[in-house]
């Protein structure tokens, strides 16, 4: 895999350049978008693309966005760009409000801070690879004209292409026009790059050469979001973000359940309800009417047996994308045991209340049986620790 190695860039509002946030596990997302609305007009009318979008990314993280043809994925990047309006809601970009920027101040800010990579190359076919990497530099004035050569020379190298410098784009092949898009991106050393189907016309040996580009890029600290049509590459991401005509799927939901057809999972995911439990918190009560179904996204989780002489006795620990609140959903009557946050961290989960999980329950017999034969087991777990056969 190619190493690439970048000075971290850290600069104010002033000069357009993006704060560093608290990383990809940290409070600061390094892209926030809230109620992102997208709707185009045509003679036929109005075409909702995105449909009041909410989405946090980490700075460091390695996004992947997947759906089918038409979901949105090309016009969400697109909106993180400032290349394409949205026509309401908001983007934060670090500390910068993009949606409030005119198209002079969004082309300077882009251009500092956003590196992009498309899916055709968009090399200009006039210029040499070397100075197609250098526009960028030339555009905001960045670096001095010796800096310039000097950065886009050993940028090509890290893409193993320097000895090509100064061929037309014309004269490589497709895979190395894209690694010249790349250095090219990242040219003025941006903390964010986008790619927009980076590999969609690239064989699987080269796309699988420039997917290790953008895992060296991630390394490096940079964060890094890529719109594909191959899933096998976006489950190496660090994370994938999947679109549903123009909503977002909860990747825990996704995980959770996942032979829910993309359809049920927009409904639920529209049901899903956010909740915070402080340290030590208890979350189910053993014994008490149970009903709603759980599933973790940030912090730790306690289960909980009473036995008859009055001792606890932790069952399970569960973790990030794990659930709880089955056994009552599909079985009926209260809660089998206790759930509590872990005594270290408060607990991040997403919620869906009862008649909507039953509903769901309803319409997929594949879900059904999975979270019965679940629930099944875990019911022989707790009846073992409650009669001492476990701890």
């Amino acid at each position: 895999m190619l190493t690439i190695m970048f000075h971290h860039k850290q600069a104010d509002r002033n000069n357009h350049l993006i704060e560093p946030g608290n990383g990809g596990n940290g409070k600061t997302p390094m892209i926030r978008l809230r109620k992102l609305v997208k709707t185009y007009t045509s003679a036929a009318g109005e075409f909702p693309v995105l449909k009041e979008i909410d989405a946090n990314i980490y700075e460091g993280e390695f996004v992947g966005v997947i759906g089918k043809s038409g979901s949105g994925k090309s016009t969400l990047l697109n909106m993180i760009a400032g290349i394409d309006r949205p026509t309401s809601g908001e983007i934060h970009v670090g500390d910068m409000a993009v949606h409030d920027l005119s198209e002079s101040e969004l082309a300077v800010w882009r251009g500092r801070n956003m590196g992009v990579v498309f899916q055709f190359f968009q090399l200009l076919p006039m210029l040499s690879l070397m100075e197609n990497v250098m526009l960028p530099m030339d555009f905001c004035n960045m670096y001095t004209p010796r800096q310039r050569k000097e950065r886009a020379l050993e940028l090509l190298r890290l893409v193993e292409l320097q000895e090509h410098a100064r061929k037309l784009p014309s004269a490589i092949s497709g895979g190395e026009q894209q690694r010249v898009a790349i250095a090219r991106a990242l040219a003025n050393d941006p903390p964010i790059v986008l790619a927009d189907e980076p590999t969609g016309n690239l064989d699987s040996k080269t796309a699988d050469v420039v997917f290790h580009i953008f895992e060296g890029l991630m390394q490096q600290g940079k964060t890094v979001v890529m719109v594909t049509h191959d899933n096998s590459l976006a489950q190496r991401a660090t994370r994938t973000m999947l679109l549903v005509d123009g909503e977002i799927i909860n990747e825990y939901l996704a995980k959770a359940l996942p032979s829910l057809t993309q359809e049920q999972m927009v409904e639920a995911t529209r049901s899903l309800q956010p909740m915070r439990f402080e340290a030590g918190a208890t979350i189910l009560q053993e014994g008490a009417p149970g009903g709603k179904f759980y599933i973790i996204t940030q912090g730790k989780a306690e289960v909980v047996i009473r036995q008859p002489e009055g001792a606890d006795v932790i069952v399970a620990r569960l973790g990030e994308g794990q659930y709880f609140g089955e056994i009552e959903l599909v079985r009926g009557g209260k809660n089998a045991a206790m759930v509590r946050a872990s005594e270290h961290n408060p607990l991040e989960v997403v919620v869906l209340e009862g008649e909507a999980m039953r509903a769901l329950l309803k319409e997929s017999d594949t879900t059904r049986a999975t979270l019965e034969q679940i629930a099944a087991e875990h019911l022989v777990e707790n009846d073992a620790a409650r009669n001492g056969k476990s701890s």
